[in-house]
């Protein structure tokens, strides 16, 4: 192999632009940015909510209506799978798990919802909840479990007399 049967193998790279160089670049004199103006000077940037110094339309609008969100009823999921780090014939409160660490309790999350994503291993547990699904509810009780519904105390359920 000689020197000349080298060939150069092609790289996938773009020239970058030469910003500046003269008016024969293309790219000269105002380098693309125009003539003066906010974006012509340097250390520019806007939020793109920024309409040109006029009040931007979201500060604009009024803000009215009720959202939901606050009042909602949050729950925490737990799919059956995560139960396999509890010991055999446990029970399973949101307290219990917060203490195996398998959720975070907070004063936000008040409810606990189990959902049957993957195989139960721990035998005879004692799920006290306020939401399960059927595949869930028919796996503990396979593994010779017992599910006991408790149910809702928040505001949004009790009911006007």
């Amino acid at each position: 192999m000689d020197l000349n049967d080298i060939k150069q193998v092609p790289i996938s790279r773009k020239k970058a632009k030469r910003i500046g160089r003269g008016i024969g670049s293309g790219q000269g004199k105002t380098s693309g940015k125009g003539h003066k103006g906010q974006n012509a000077r340097s250390g520019t940037s806007r939020s793109r909510a920024f309409e040109g110094g006029t009040m931007p339309l979201y500060r604009r609008l009024p803000k009215r209506g009720f959202n939901n969100e606050r009042f909602s009823d949050k729950y925490v999921i737990v799919n059956v799978e995560e139960l396999n780090a509890l010991s055999d014939g446990q029970t399973v409160t949101l307290a219990d798990l917060d203490k195996a660490g398998i959720v975070k309790a907070s004063k936000d999350v008040k409810y606990v919802k189990i959902l049957g994503n993957g195989e139960l291993k721990v035998q005879k547990l004692k799920v006290k909840v306020h939401k399960i699904s059927k595949s869930a509810k028919e796996k503990i009780e396979n593994n010779q479990g017992t599910v006991k519904l408790v149910p809702l105390t928040s505001a949004n359920t009790n009911k006007k007399k």
